[in-house]
């Protein structure tokens, strides 16, 4: 307005305003609350910088010089994480989420220690202060003593020591004390997690989220691009299957605007126009990946799985697709595998009651914990004034997965578990004692989940794992885990 109204350029403009928030900021009593204007200074002066052509300062380049930086933000999208990878960032923190959101999952899959919802870090941190954090305990240290840098500098360490031994164990079978072979997938993001996938030896790829084709861009990807990704993903992949999870946006995963153009700003996203949903309604975005998804099954072994299916009727609403897909590259003479398996994510509570109808009629299912937790606990797991009571242990959560996996099983289909769940190293063995016998987790925690598996004997959890599911109260089936975890 002041551009327009008193025809001065953008900086001057810019001063001008920055003068009168500090004006406001230095009539407020509160000390605290005065030094904001600290914040204002900030953001105003690196614009000045920008549009001035003046030289930025050193951690605001975008390049190597963010090598060895911590991020303190208010909050992370999933595209802003997958961007720290290429600036060299260590670590984040933010002031709000949840430990279940899609930036948490991702920056755990690429091996960025963070912590979420620490509520007003920004009053103790500042620029360039020197801060240690500890993502396995959920602690921070600001300007941490020698013998503090002393320790955790030995935990670095020792986590790598035990990494290389763990590392030793790529090529071993997941076999129980007793003689059950589990299957032991690994879950990625980006095609550059291929390597990781390799490092620890998974026998597959369990779930491949294909969101992230659509983030940090300004046009939706083509036929060819998402063609072209999966058989350069299949070919490094030598034989190894895939899941291809089809398109979930929505939610937490949101694409920019030119990507995906938000018709309105939804009340509750999470309860909203996201996964199946979306790509049923808008089908120039859904029809080219599955295009290429059936295309691409000529070179490799690949499966479609789809994400927040509710009822069967959307299953069949996909089959349909892709029979006349199929149908059509018949008559172009382009190859494809007709018989490339079609499976379900199981993360609405609905499709868990509904799990004996699903498996009857698909190839496969896959638990997808993250969301069946939230539905079941009506919560929004990235709302850190509710996700407090994000629990696996919750005995609807549990009855449901022990419901999809007995339906799996009466019906000779296999359901895997591709949720944080999975991977969660407390309770890998009450799992197997669940009759969980496909695990695909992160490629970080894949070992670390051998390990146990092979320490364990499913015939002794099995009994322990029944007496659980029928103990009152909460203290008792932690009791009872513990007890499997100490065997």
């Amino acid at each position: 307005r002041l551009i327009r109204e008193m025809k001065r350029n953008a900086e001057w403009a810019l001063k001008l305003q920055r003068d009168a928030l500090v004006a406001v900021f230095e009539e407020m009593e509160d000390p605290y609350l005065r030094t904001r204007k600290d914040d204002v200074d900030h953001v105003v002066n690196r614009i000045q910088r920008n549009l001035m052509n003046q030289e930025q300062l050193k951690h605001e380049v975008p390049d190597s010089h963010l090598n060895g930086y911590i991020v303190l933000a208010d909050n992370l999208s999933p595209a802003d994480t997958v961007m720290m990878q290429h600036h060299g960032i260590v670590a984040f923190a933010t002031e709000y989420g949840g430990p279940t959101s899609h930036s948490a999952i991702l920056a755990r899959s690429l091996g960025i220690p963070s912590i979420v919802g620490l509520h007003r870090a920004r009053r103790y941190i500042r620029d360039e202060d020197l801060i240690i954090v500890d993502g396995n305990s959920g602690v921070i240290i600001v300007e941490p003593d020698e013998t503090s840098l002393a320790h955790y500098r030995g935990v670095q360490k020792e986590e790598k020591r035990f990494l290389a031994r763990l590392s030793k164990t790529k090529d071993d079978q997941a076999i129980t004390q007793d003689g059950i072979e589990v299957e032991l997938h690994a879950n990625i993001e980006l095609p550059t997690d291929i390597a990781a996938v390799k490092k620890v030896g998974a026998t597959g790829i369990g779930l491949y989220r294909t969101e992230f084709l659509y983030m940090n861009r300004d046009t939706s990807p083509d036929e060819e691009e998402h063609y072209e990704t999966y058989t350069a993903m299949l070919k490094s992949l030598r034989g190894i299957p895939v899941t291809i999870r089809t398109l979930d946006l929505g939610g937490d995963k949101q694409s920019d605007e030119a990507v995906h153009p938000q018709n309105h700003e939804e009340t509750n996203p999470a309860l909203g126009l996201r996964g199946i949903r979306l790509c049923l309604k808008e089908t120039s975005l859904f029809l080219p990946q599955l295009r290429a998804i059936i295309r691409a099954s000529a070179h490799g072994p690949i499966k479609t799985m789809v994400p927040m299916v509710a009822s069967y009727n959307e299953m069949q609403q996909v089959k349909v697709m892709i029979r006349r897909i199929q149908e059509d590259f018949t008559r172009q003479g382009i190859k494809f595998d007709p018989d490339m398996p079609l499976g379900t994510m199981i993360e609405v509570p609905a499709a868990a009651l509904c799990a004996d109808i699903f498996a009857q009629r698909l190839d496969f299912l896959s638990i997808g914990t993250n969301d069946l937790i939230q539905y079941t606990m009506a919560i929004d797991r990235i709302n850190d004034e509710v996700n407090y009571l994000y629990d696996p242990l919750n005995r609807g959560v549990l009855r449901l997965i022990r419901m999809t996996l007995e339906a799996g099983a009466a019906n000779d289909t296999p359901v895997s578990m591709c949720g944080e769940m999975a991977g969660d190293l407390y309770l890998v063995r009450f799992l197997l004692g669940l009759g969980l016998r496909r695990f695909s987790v992160h490629p970080a925690s894949l070992l670390e989940v051998k390990d146990i598996i092979n320490r364990s004997h499913i015939g002794k959890i099995k009994r322990l794992t029944n007496k659980a599911m029928k103990v009152p109260t909460r203290a008792g089936l932690e009791d009872i885990i513990s007890q499997m975890n100490a065997m």
